[in-house]
């Protein structure tokens, strides 16, 4: 069965030219007309702009299921082909890279989606907590994800993890120079560092992990120390560290492993090969407690219109098949350990040993981690 064309919904065209029908509306409208029934006039534009938010409409049985995704669709197409060439579900895929939560709180009911794809465990967290999601009830999804990678609630589940590594300059950074997270903080590496803002998930699930290792005082100290050896104020994404590197900016970047695999492999840009081999992957803290690791996965939609298919996805991503599928893709780790790691996968890593620590650890110690940032003003230089 054939796929449906992924919806183009351009946000800031859609605002601008709801706002400018609403204006108009507006002028034609009692002036004490009540604000609520102005707040609704405004809602109902929007949806109507809204071609999944039309289809909420259509029969809950129609054999599709909706997905609000953090990545792009490509990139996890190779997913979505398979699922439905086994079940014959048809998919349609919205690219939410922002105001995924924001916009799920809005549509409310009339939330067209069935389910969410994201990453970190930090989204997961605020979607929990905002009550945009319901418990997945699976016996397929209980065996197949080990138990630390679901949420106690059942609210959302791992399918990939990805691993915090500390990427370094094959030309400028013997082996074995630098080996630990800890190391960061080492004044020998003053003004060698490049990192990207501290207060992104990426890097606040790292210092939560190292709050709830070595305790607030401690991980004040380590930030302050890892402020003082950076090259340049923070900025830029994971790879543009990497290009830093490359270009001498700097000899040592933190960054998500499977970022390597996105310009080791990139023919689209190919530049980014170089970038790549410029560095070494270092992941930290091998002889004692492991590598930080963080997740991607998905999660169900509290007024999923298509519930049973919803499960059905859900359910074909915990599968051997999925698993072997989204981690090839996107260059990340499967979390079921019987999975074979994709072939591009066992380039950039062999076995490591990953930090144990629960994830719940991580959610809990989040705001602690923001307020540690805020008090070495850490992206200030």
């Amino acid at each position: 069965m054939k796929n449906a064309q992924t919806p183009q919904l351009p946000v800031k065209p859609l605002l601008v030219s709801s706002v400018t029908t609403l204006k108009v509306v507006a002028r034609k409208l009692p002036k004490k007309l009540p604000v609520l029934l102005l707040g609704f006039i405004f809602s109902t534009i929007i949806s109507l702009h809204n071609p999944l938010s039309a289809q909420r409409t259509q029969k809950s049985n129609e054999n599709v299921v909706n997905i609000y995704s953090y990545r792009q669709e490509f990139l996890i197409r190779p997913l979505l082909d398979a699922f439905t060439k086994k079940t014959g579900i048809d998919t349609r895929v919205v690219f939410l890279k922002k105001g995924m939560l924001e916009r799920l709180k809005s549509e409310g009911r009339n939330s067209p989606a069935d389910v969410v794809l994201t990453v970190d465990v930090s989204r997961f967290r605020d979607l929990k907590e905002a009550g945009v999601l319901q418990k997945i009830r699976s016996g397929t999804v209980n065996r197949n994800i080990p138990t630390k990678y679901r949420d106690p609630e059942g609210m959302w589940i791992a399918l990939t993890t990805r691993a915090r590594i500390i990427y370094a300059s094959e030309e400028r950074v013997k082996d074995g120079e630098i080996l630990t997270y800890e190391e960061l903080a080492d004044p020998k590496w003053r003004g060698r560092i490049c990192t990207r803002s501290g207060y992104h998930v990426y890097n606040i699930a790292l210092i939560t992990s190292l709050i709830a290792h070595h305790g607030e005082q401690a991980t004040e100290k380590w930030l302050t120390g890892l402020k003082n050896n950076l090259a340049r104020k923070p900025q830029g994404n994971d790879r543009a560290q990497v290009k830093a590197i490359k270009e001498g900016l700097c000899d040592i970047s933190i960054g998500n492993s499977y970022y390597y695999g996105k310009m080791l492999f990139n023919d689209k840009n190919p530049e980014q090969k170089a970038w790549a081999k410029s560095v070494k992957l270092i992941f930290p803290n091998q002889a004692n407690r492991g590598t930080h690791m963080n997740i991607s996965g998905a999660a169900l939609t509290r007024y999923a219109p298509h519930k049973k298919n919803a499960i059905k996805f859900i359910d074909y991503l915990s599968s051997d098949e999925a698993q072997f599928i989204y981690g090839e893709v996107n260059f990340e780790f499967p979390v079921k350990s019987s999975v074979n790691k994709p072939s591009k996968i066992k380039e950039l890593a062999s076995n490591f040993k990953e930090d144990n620590l629960p994830l719940q650890e991580i959610m809990d110690n989040y705001k602690k981690a923001v307020i540690l940032l805020d008090k070495v003003k850490f992206d200030e230089l």
